[in-house]
Protein backbone atom coordinates (compact mmCIF):
# COMPACT_ATOMS: atom_id res chain seq x y z
CA UNK A 1 0.00 0.00 0.00
CA UNK A 2 1.52 3.48 -0.60
CA UNK A 3 2.11 5.77 2.20
CA UNK A 4 -0.29 8.25 3.08
CA UNK A 5 0.40 12.02 1.53
CA UNK A 6 1.65 12.94 5.26
CA UNK A 7 3.81 10.09 5.53
CA UNK A 8 4.82 10.47 2.07
CA UNK A 9 6.40 13.87 2.84
CA UNK A 10 8.14 12.69 6.14
CA UNK A 11 9.68 9.82 3.78
CA UNK A 12 10.78 12.07 1.10
CA UNK A 13 11.96 14.22 3.64
CA UNK A 14 14.39 11.60 5.17
CA UNK A 15 15.49 10.51 1.52
CA UNK A 16 16.84 13.86 1.14
CA UNK A 17 18.52 13.63 4.15
CA UNK A 18 20.11 10.54 4.24
CA UNK A 19 20.99 11.18 0.91
CA UNK A 20 22.70 14.57 1.97
CA UNK A 21 24.53 12.46 4.67
CA UNK A 22 25.14 9.08 2.54
CA UNK A 23 27.33 11.29 -0.21
CA UNK A 24 28.98 13.45 2.48
CA UNK A 25 30.49 10.73 4.49
CA UNK A 26 31.08 8.96 0.97
CA UNK A 27 32.60 11.86 0.17
CA UNK A 28 35.03 11.93 3.07
CA UNK A 29 36.67 8.86 2.23
CA UNK A 30 37.03 10.35 -1.71
CA UNK A 31 38.56 13.40 -0.42
CA UNK A 32 41.19 11.30 1.67
CA UNK A 33 42.04 8.66 -0.79
CA UNK A 34 41.47 10.51 -4.11
CA UNK A 35 42.36 14.23 -2.78
CA UNK A 36 44.96 13.94 0.09
CA UNK A 37 42.53 14.92 2.99
CA UNK A 38 43.47 14.58 6.43
CA UNK A 39 42.58 10.64 7.79
CA UNK A 40 40.47 12.67 10.11
CA UNK A 41 38.05 13.27 7.28
CA UNK A 42 36.92 9.43 8.10
CA UNK A 43 35.17 10.52 11.29
CA UNK A 44 32.89 12.73 10.15
CA UNK A 45 32.48 10.37 6.93
CA UNK A 46 31.62 7.68 9.60
CA UNK A 47 29.20 9.60 11.67
CA UNK A 48 27.47 11.15 8.17
CA UNK A 49 26.71 7.36 6.89
CA UNK A 50 25.49 6.84 10.66
CA UNK A 51 22.82 9.29 9.74
CA UNK A 52 22.47 8.20 6.74
CA UNK A 53 21.47 4.81 8.04
CA UNK A 54 19.03 5.77 10.34
CA UNK A 55 17.52 8.10 8.22
CA UNK A 56 16.37 5.53 5.84
CA UNK A 57 14.35 3.75 8.72
CA UNK A 58 12.45 6.73 8.96
CA UNK A 59 10.90 5.74 5.46
CA UNK A 60 7.13 5.07 5.38
CA UNK A 61 7.02 1.37 4.30
CA UNK A 62 7.02 -2.17 5.07
CA UNK A 63 9.89 -3.30 3.42
CA UNK A 64 13.63 -2.72 3.85
CA UNK A 65 14.10 -3.70 0.02
CA UNK A 66 11.50 -1.62 -1.07
CA UNK A 67 12.66 1.97 1.06
CA UNK A 68 16.25 1.15 0.10
CA UNK A 69 15.05 0.80 -3.42
CA UNK A 70 12.41 3.97 -3.80
CA UNK A 71 15.32 5.91 -1.86
CA UNK A 72 17.37 5.13 -5.28
CA UNK A 73 16.30 7.92 -7.27
CA UNK A 74 16.56 10.79 -4.84
CA UNK A 75 20.48 9.30 -4.11
CA UNK A 76 20.99 9.82 -7.71
CA UNK A 77 19.38 13.50 -8.00
CA UNK A 78 21.11 14.25 -5.08
CA UNK A 79 24.33 13.19 -6.24
CA UNK A 80 24.04 15.31 -9.83
CA UNK A 81 23.15 17.85 -7.07
CA UNK A 82 26.31 16.96 -4.92
CA UNK A 83 28.56 17.41 -8.45
CA UNK A 84 27.23 20.84 -9.36
CA UNK A 85 27.28 22.46 -6.19
CA UNK A 86 29.95 20.92 -4.41
CA UNK A 87 32.43 19.89 -7.27
CA UNK A 88 31.94 22.79 -9.55
CA UNK A 89 30.36 20.33 -12.54
CA UNK A 90 27.03 21.21 -14.00
CA UNK A 91 25.09 18.24 -15.29
CA UNK A 92 24.57 17.56 -18.98
CA UNK A 93 21.68 16.25 -20.40
CA UNK A 94 22.10 13.28 -19.68
CA UNK A 95 22.58 13.28 -16.47
CA UNK A 96 19.19 15.00 -16.31
CA UNK A 97 17.52 12.41 -18.50
CA UNK A 98 18.95 9.77 -16.09
CA UNK A 99 17.97 11.80 -13.19
CA UNK A 100 14.44 11.98 -14.82
CA UNK A 101 14.16 8.00 -15.47
CA UNK A 102 15.23 7.30 -11.40
CA UNK A 103 13.00 9.37 -9.96
CA UNK A 104 9.37 8.12 -12.41
CA UNK A 105 10.83 4.49 -11.12
CA UNK A 106 11.35 6.21 -7.43
CA UNK A 107 7.47 7.12 -7.85
CA UNK A 108 6.14 4.14 -9.34
CA UNK A 109 8.03 2.48 -6.18
CA UNK A 110 6.46 4.97 -3.69
CA UNK A 111 2.65 5.22 -4.96
CA UNK A 112 2.04 2.07 -6.51
CA UNK A 113 -0.28 -0.63 -5.31
CA UNK A 114 1.77 -3.42 -3.77
CA UNK A 115 0.36 -7.04 -2.60
CA UNK A 116 0.41 -7.12 1.37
Amino acid sequence: MAPAPKSLAITLGAYGAAALFEIAGCFAIWAIVRLGASGWWVLGGLLSLILFAFLLTRADLDFAGRAYAAYGGIYIVASLLWLWRVEGQAPDVWDMAGAGLCIAGTLVILLGRHAP
